[in-house]
């Protein structure tokens, strides 16, 4: 049996491997099953011949699973034999009951095999060498790393060692390798010049609502099924969140959980949720939900870019002017409820021409959301939140002014409500608390030329990051200094590289970047030493999801070539570094890189996950929180799919027992247990942003699209998506694209004073006058390039606030032959 099998789809025999795989992609963290057999064998028809116990003598009835070939594939293990491979998913799972996303359903196509989607994976590491890569072994690749930074941490100190990192779970990510990653950057080196994901320094999306005391991720996905209002802002969550949406949300919309709504909530009136959803664009979930629920249950508000906060602090007076405020919660577990009302207070008549809303519409969605119902009672309104929000108009203020709303009139704490931002990732963070007393904006240290080597470590800031093209520009300029260096450097040892190396970043302004990734990303051009990393399936790893469900992804393949783990990586240069510092006689230094002495990915978690809050235990920072000592890998086996939600409470009959709503006990986290209100007042769009948007036509708005995972590291090598988008696509109202003179197809050029790039044109009638959408981090196509370099108090960047012009550059004919351009809403 072989990959070419065209027939059929070879089922698994009732003897084949079956492991626990959560979905690599998005934060809703569907579960799967990972069956794994012989390649010369396959499973009969016949329930009782086939692993996944189905009839396929006959037509299965509906939903009865979900298979596709991309669910399959045929691998190679390190000793030449040959295995079936099929990642589906389970029934069993309560986030998706078998749901599959276009994302998760493609699982198995992205495990490595040598002539398949994965084939351009890091194999090895990989030095350049005048104007080739090569490949090399890991020992020459740590001595290179670990001896630079060896010679920067002695010379200049760790201000001078920059780094890149991920912190979130799945994929690359998870609670093992964002500690083996925190541990070398924090604890070891004490470096503080460090960015996060997709942001330009060390920080939280989510700043304000942590300080206010509520935590990000506070419901459960059932609390969606539960909700008499979900008031959506600056998200997409079809596209986005896609299993969400169509497991919980839609079952309430549509009237399919009023039943459960009454045996929860006796006494309460009880009926299919209304939405809102706060969005200047009209979605592709906006259309879905009006087909779900009927247009009169579906409110959107299609608020002017950047107006959220205007819109919150009006809701939030007209609630308070109506009287509909939860007063007990108020008094009894919250704090600055007055200067907050004080300080947001906005008229309607404000609110409406701030937001370019009318009265009405505000009125109406307070009604939905925050008017008692007619049993009574508080209705019970779920707010999801997302980019739009987390990127948008000064994210501190906008969600100050969120969660007050949401403080006063109790939708959290309760189920069926909630103020949680949707995601993108899973999370998994588990690290030493951040070295630095302030927050650093990273890219404008590269840009000043600050730093001597770089390590970009799962991330790739050249596709994702703000004000990207210069960021591009000033590192590929400071790149090349040392790659002229090196190439001179014919016959040198090691040691003397690292001094050649040393000398072109410390005096002639070059930099030495090393990135640790699945594959060469675009970031590769600039880069002079890539470590190959592993991915869930090639490694035990554990995330938790948006409903902070911890599960372990198991282990059931090798990785490709010699590639490892993250925090096995990371343990290597800890190593590395502690013989070259016991080799010098440096006792009080060798001991700084104590402790990672782990054999398996394991060791890490233990190390990290399990020992954060622990007695006499160093201080951790840990989702885990300081019950997380309980799991265990065994007992995680044991919990499955379904895994449990943190913080965990106990071990209960050898079952890991865990929180589903977090405040219920309406103790917050803070100091003084009280949830504290935010003044937030509305301040307008920043000037620098301001200037952009009196200077150019066209918002150009960015994010997702339900296709295309992040930076599109598997999809670009997969042409079922880049046949589809060989090219970021923007869309746009058809007439602004017929003025411009530009059809569906064209290619356009985007820019503004920060910079410019292309996209491929996408007439939508959705599209406002004025108003686009463009694919976001994509391959080609940086909507990055435009974004201008403001940033919140907190260094958060507003991603979503760039405005720009647009021109037509030319025509692609095989774009305009081989692509559809039909409306991507569903209605």
């Amino acid at each position: 049996m072989t990959t070419q099998i065209n027939d059929r789809i070879a089922l698994p025999p009732k003897d084949a491997q079956k492991t626990n795989m959560t979905c690599h992609f998005c934060i809703v963290g569907c579960g799967y099953h990972a069956y794994k057999w012989d390649h010369n064998t396959e499973g009969g028809r016949a329930p009782d011949q086939n692993a996944l116990g189905l009839d396929f003598r006959t037509q299965l009835p509906p939903f009865a699973t979900t298979l596709t070939r991309a669910m399959t594939n045929t691998i190679t293990d390190k000793g030449g034999k040959k295995w079936n491979i099929m990642i589906v998913p389970d029934k069993e799972c309560v986030v998706n009951s078998g749901l599959s996303s276009t994302r998760g359903g493609k699982m198995a196509s992205y495990m490595y095999t040598h002539d398949g989607i994965g084939r351009e994976r890091l194999k090895h590491p990989r030095v350049k060498r005048g104007d080739q890569w090569l490949d090399t072994s890991w020992e020459q690749a740590l001595a290179l790393y670990a001896g630079l930074t060896k010679k920067i941490l002695d010379n200049d100190g760790p201000d001078g060692l920059f780094y890149d990192c991920f912190d979130h779970g799945g994929a690359g990510g998870g609670f093992e390798n964002t500690w083996g990653t925190g541990k070398l950057m924090f604890s070891a080196l004490k470096t503080q010049m460090v960015r996060i994901h997709n942001r330009p320094a060390y920080n939280s999306e989510c700043h304000a609502t942590r300080d206010m005391g509520v935590g990000e991720l506070n419901n459960s996905y059932e609390d969606a099924q539960l909700a008499d209002c979900i008031l959506c802002t600056g998200a997409n969550p079809y596209e986005t969140q896609t299993n969400y949406f169509l497991n919980h949300w839609v079952a309430n919309l549509s009237g399919s959980t009023v039943d459960k709504k009454k045996k929860w909530f006796p006494g309460e009136t009880a009926a299919a949720a209304k939405i809102i959803i706060v969005d200047p664009r009209r979605s592709a979930t906006v259309a879905i939900c009006e087909q779900v629920a009927g247009k009169e249950n579906v409110l959107h508000l299609d608020i002017q870019p950047g107006t959220d906060t205007a819109l919150f602090n009006t809701l939030f007076t007209y609630v308070v002017q109506q009287g509909w405020m939860a007063k007990d919660f108020i008094a009894k577990h919250t704090s600055g409820y007055d200067d907050a009302v004080k300080t947001n207070r906005m008229s309607l008549e404000d609110g409406a021409k701030a937001t370019g809303l009318t009265v009405a519409q505000i009125k109406q969605a307070a009604e939905w959301a925050y008017k008692p119902k007619a049993s009574g009672h508080r209705p019970r309104t779920f707010h999801p939140y997302e980019k739009g929000i987390i990127w948008g108009n000064d994210n501190y203020v906008i969600q100050s002014a969120l969660v007050s709303l949401v403080l006063a009139t109790e939708n959290v704490g309760r189920r069926g409500t909630g103020v949680c931002r949707l995601g993108g990732h899973q999370e998994g963070y588990t690290r030493p608390p951040y070295p630095g007393s302030s927050k650093i904006y990273l890219d404008q240290e590269v840009i000043a030329g600050k730093g001597l080597m770089y390590t970009l470590w799962g991330t790739n800031p050249y596709q994702t990051t703000v004000n990207a093209e210069q960021h591009r520009l000033v590192l590929s300029k400071r790149a090349k200094i040392v790659d002229e260096a090196i190439a001179r450097a014919r016959g040198a040892s090691v040691e003397q590289l690292v001094e050649v190396i040393y000398n072109a970043c410390k005096y002639q302004g070059g930099m030495f970047v090393a990135a640790m990734n699945l594959y060469p990303t675009q970031l590769a051009d600039d880069a002079h030493l890539l470590f190959p990393a592993t991915q869930p399936g090639e490694m035990n790893l554990t995330s938790m999801n948006g409903e902070r469900r911890l599960r372990l992804s198991e282990k059931f393949m090798d990785p490709p070539g010699s590639a490892k783990p993250d925090c096995l990586i990371a343990a290597d240069i800890a190593n590395t570094l502690k013989a070259m510092y016991q080799k010098d006689g440096k006792a009080d230094m060798a001991k700084r890189f104590d402790g990672f002495n782990w054999k398996t990915e394991e060791d890490a978690f233990n190390d990290g996950f399990r020992r954060a809050g622990r007695p006499g235990v160093e201080p951790i920072d840990s989702q885990g929180g300081p019950t997380g000592y309980l799991a265990t890998y065994e007992l995680l086996r044991k919990a499955g799919t379904n895994g449990v939600q943190l913080p965990i409470k106990e071990v209960k009959d050898g079952k890991l027992i865990g929180t589903e709503m977090e405040y219920a006990d309406g103790k917050f986290s803070t100091g003084d247990g009280k949830a504290h209100f935010k003044p937030a007042p509305w301040n307008g769009l920043p000037k620098m942003v301001a200037d952009q948007k009196a200077k150019f036509k066209f918002w150009i708005n960015s994010g997702r699209a339900n296709e295309v995972w992040q930076t599109a590291y598997h999809d670009q090598y997969n042409s079922f998506v880049r046949d589809r988008f060989p090219m970021a696509f923007i869309e746009m109202n058809p007439d602004d694209a017929k003025a411009l003179g530009v059809a569906a197809g064209d290619v356009v050029e985007v820019y503004n004073d920060f910079g410019s790039t292309y996209a491929m044109a996408y007439p939508l009638k959705a599209l406002k006058p004025g108003q686009t959408f463009m694919l976001f981090g994509y391959i080609k196509g940086v909507h990055g390039d435009v974004v201008t370099s403001w940033v919140d108090r907190n260094v958060v960047p507003y991603y979503k606030g760039t405005w720009a012009g647009i021109k037509r550059v030319g025509s692609v004919d095989d774009y305009k032959k081989s692509i559809s351009f039909k409306d991507r809403r569903f209605a």
